[in-house]
């Protein structure tokens, strides 16, 4: 069984496209949790309105600690029940194709996995070229210099088996840095992370929450605390 999170901000024109993806390009038995931070969210009217078209539970779920992205992380988690948990954005981004691939390894015995841009077979599909360039470089620069089995770090699209969730606080209080953190603390820690190919679109409708300058040192931190646990341990 997987839970898949997906925190909203008025999402209404995205939200049915998004559950129609995952109906279609998903064969995995899951459970959806919508994050939403306040009532007149254009997301939650349009889900009361079209929940019970789908096979699989989709639930509204209120943001516990406050608005943005990393608290409706953060509520989801808490809320979800499932051995795994996957986290994806309602704007259509990412490659659900790669859903049940992603679960499968985890299946088999890995601890988390990422979607992966940057690796053999991935795609970046559109996005401001600044933002491409220093997250490709951040990805795959962390790969080699430590280690860290997966070339695309700093993507939220990833799942996290149940042990990994209740394993490690989040410490993270600025927005998606969280699925960084929580990866690169998997790595020193001993946890078993594996990759898949993923292609992610820019999205079409709607206004991005991706905040790139004010979150960048959050991302440098996690970044260099990945590099001194590896290097010291190596030591």
């Amino acid at each position: 069984m997987l839970d898949i999170v997906v925190p909203v901000y008025n999402e209404g024109e995205t939200i049915g496209k998004l559950l129609d993806e995952i109906r279609d390009k998903v064969k995995t038995r899951v459970c959806v949790l919508i994050v939403y931070d306040f009532e007149e969210d254009s997301t939650v009217a349009v889900v009361r309105e079209i929940h019970d078209r789908y096979e699989f539970s989709v639930s509204l779920v209120k943001n516990r600690y406050g608005r943005g992205a990393l608290n409706a992380i953060k509520t989801g988690f808490e809320c979800s029940t499932a051995e795994a948990v996957l986290v994806t954005m309602a704007d259509l981004s990412d490659g659900l194709a790669s859903v049940d691939e992603m679960y499968a390894l985890v299946q088999s015995g890995f601890d988390l996995v990422c979607g992966s841009r940057y690796m053999r077979g991935g795609r970046q599909i559109g996005g401001p070229p600044l933002k491409k360039i220093l997250s490709r470089a951040a990805g795959v620069s962390l790969h080699y210099l430590s280690g860290i089995p997966t070339h695309d770090v700093t993507n939220s699209f990833k799942m996290y088996t149940r042990k990994v969730l209740d394993r490690f606080e989040i410490e993270s209080g600025g927005g998606f840095e969280l699925g960084m953190e929580l990866t690169v603390k998997a790595f020193v820690n001993g946890y078993k992370i594996g990759e898949v190919p993923t292609t992610w679109h820019d999205r079409t409708e709607g206004t991005s929450n991706f905040k790139m300058w004010s979150w960048m040192p959050r991302y440098i931190h996690w970044y260099l605390y990945c590099l001194k646990h590896t290097w010291f341990r190596k030591r």
